[in-house]
């Protein structure tokens, strides 16, 4: 679903983390900052999506 929204899927994560895990939530929230710095920037376009809304429809 991603992709058909121009949208690269690495940029989307679910995690599951306790409210008891405060030391694993921030290392999960470290490396998903990381992995997203290092993809740079998204490229999403408005103009792409709403094209993909057009074709989709007719």
């Amino acid at each position: 679903m991603l992709e058909d929204a121009g949208i690269n899927p690495e940029r989307a994560t679910i995690e599951w983390v306790s409210g008891a895990e405060g030391p694993r939530f921030a290392q999960k929230v470290t490396e998903f900052t990381n992995k997203i710095k290092a993809l740079g920037p998204n490229g999403f376009k408005k103009k792409h999506v709403v094209q993909k809304e057009i074709e989709t429809c007719q």
